[in-house]
């Protein structure tokens, strides 16, 4: 992509003198201001940096992080905050993880393995938290659920035949079912092209593996090679263009698989057509919103490699992996605790799931919830929309992903959102966040992330991000997913040592404080397709902990 360079000096300071919210004493500290006036990076950004760039920041390290680590050692220091519980609406956390363990939200009113609803909210031993899915893992995508719902009402039919009330209802379903089409002709198309690569590949890197006596061989022992044959000149071409993607063959090779796996495993569960996986496994009508006490407590899922547990775990020690304790990274935020919401399965959430895990995580005491999640079509939005009224309406600040297809929001309707294209908001609590590239300059922007002057309000970290995966391991994964509990950690924080300030509050706070800037940036990873960073988000600014505790002191 193209990096659009300026010139820059050094920005020019402006003392602050505020009173804090929390009844600690003020911070004097200088806001980060007029960022176009800072030097480029001009040196590659280090395997350490590159760890934790969420948490560093452009004043000081000319990396566009949301300045944690300052903020941390220059404002908080001995300041204390209270303790604030952060829901986690995703696909399950590994509560044993060991930089989790210990922030893990335990509800004080249940008595664990008794089999109780002890405090009486109609969840049985919801030690810490629920679990909406119940054993549910594979899912379909929203829009093959909506063809076979509607396959025998309107399969074979045209316009003209159905009903001037059933039009709607019937383009929906034409619209759901071409997209269903040309997704599984994709998928089918994928598995295709990485069978067909694993079917030269193998062979050829086992001819080399004999031939050279070792596995790990690099392009320059391909290279070295003396008088190949014909057959051995095509495997090392192969190879060598392989080896271009990874360090070694078997890793490659490895990767190849698992893209075999995964849309494979797409073709099995998000398009299938013969199975019912809610009906058969939770035993629950996604269509009765009368039912909200179903699923179980095991927050993680069923799968005991917890690998359906990935993405929240990720996503949970983003927010809060225990500070400073020695093993593995530091999360954002500190005095957390997180309290598991189970509800998105490996394939689309349904509405009724989402609805009920926002208002558990409401009613037992979250004050930031984080979903990083999304569909591009719903059966039932009403019923979400109502529960971020009802977040609203308890104060509850909502931290949700903006979606990674690289599109503007304002011409295209996601969910969960705010409000539908450029209509009114139905909330002043839900903070919706793109993602941001570690580089600064024309690729600030992530090149999958959404974006839209009214549907999304700030941009955060969401590109190679490091944080907690199962089984006490860690592992970069990237996606406004990423991004959304980058700023759910700094909204915690807010609300941890500025506990008077109101979630609408919060959110006006991490929209004005931000950082902006008037480079043009890529959009959708299409370098024709550029925009000043300062028009396309609602604040036009990137989210920035620094100058947050700053101005929250001010309230």
């Amino acid at each position: 992509m193209t990096i659009l360079k300026s010139s820059f000096i050094a920005i020019a300071a402006a003392s602050l003198l505020a009173s804090c919210g929390s009844g600690s004493a003020p911070i004097i500290s200088t806001p980060v201001e007029n960022i176009d006036m800072l030097p480029l990076k001009i040196t590659p950004i280090s395997d350490a940096q590159l760890k934790m760039w969420s948490d560093l920041d452009l004043q000081n390290d000319t990396i566009p992080g949301m300045g944690v680590d300052r903020t941390y050692t220059e404002i908080i220091k001995n300041r204390k905050g209270q303790k604030v519980i952060v829901g986690v609406i995703d696909s399950g956390v590994d509560i044993e993880h060991e930089d989790l363990k210990n922030v893990i939200w335990t509800n004080p009113g249940e008595i664990a393995g008794n089999n109780k609803d002890d405090d009486g909210n109609g969840y049985v031993d919801d030690i810490h938290g629920w679990n909406f899915l119940g054993d549910i893992v594979a899912e379909n995508l929203e829009y093959v659920r909506i063809v076979k719902k509607l396959n025998t009402k309107y399969e074979g039919k045209t316009e003209a035949s159905v009903s001037a009330a059933d039009r709607e209802e019937f383009a929906l379903y034409q619209k759901a079912k071409a997209e269903m089409s040309k997704e599984i002709e994709q998928t089918n198309a994928n598995v295709t092209q990485y069978t067909g690569i694993l079917s030269q590949l193998k062979p050829a890197h086992a001819a080399m593996t004999k031939k050279l006596g070792k596995a790990d061989y690099s392009k320059a022992d391909l290279a070295g090679i003396t008088n190949p044959t014909e057959a051995e000149q095509q495997q090392i071409g192969l190879l060598t263009q392989m080896l271009n993607y990874d360090d070694t063959i078997p890793a490659f090779i490895k990767q190849v698989e698992g893209g075999v796996s995964y849309f494979q495993g797409r073709l099995d569960s998000h398009f299938n057509m013969d199975r019912n996986f809610r009906a058969e496994v939770l035993k629950d009508d996604a269509d009765d919103a009368s039912t909200k006490y179903y699923g179980n407590n095991d927050v993680d899922g069923p799968d005991p490699k917890k690998e359906d547990a990935k993405h929240g775990t990720h996503v949970s020690g983003i927010i809060a992996a225990q500070r400073n304790n020695g093993v593995g990274m530091n999360g954002v935020a500190q005095n957390v605790e997180i309290m598991v919401v189970r509800a998105v399965p490996d394939g689309d959430e349904y509405d009724k799931d989402i609805a009920n895990a926002i208002r558990y995580a409401v009613d037992n005491g979250a004050k930031v919830i984080n979903t990083s999640f999304g569909k591009y079509y719903s059966t039932h939005p009403e019923w979400v929309i109502d529960a971020i009224k009802y977040a609203a309406k308890k104060d509850v600040l909502i931290v949700n992903a903006a979606g990674n297809e690289g599109i503007n929001l304002d011409e295209n309707i996601v969910y969960p959102n705010d409000q539908t294209k450029t209509g009114a908001e139905y909330s002043d609590t839900f903070l919706t966040v793109g993602a941001l590239n570690y580089k600064y300059g024309g690729e600030l922007v992530a090149n999958f992330s959404n974006y839209g002057k009214t549907n999304v309000d700030v941009f955060g970290p969401g590109v190679k991000i490091w944080a907690t995966t199962p089984l006490n391991t860690y592992e970069y994964l990237q996606g406004t997913s990423m991004a959304a509990p980058n700023v759910a950690g700094v909204a915690a924080m807010i609300r941890s040592y500025y506990p008077k300030l109101s979630a609408k509050q919060v959110k006006q706070v991490l929209m004005d404080s931000g950082l902006t800037t008037k480079t043009p940036v890529v959009l959708g990873g299409d370098p024709s397709n550029t925009a000043p960073f300062s028009s396309i988000s609602t604040s036009g600014k990137m989210v920035n902990m620094y100058n947050a505790f700053i101005m929250a002191s001010k309230m």
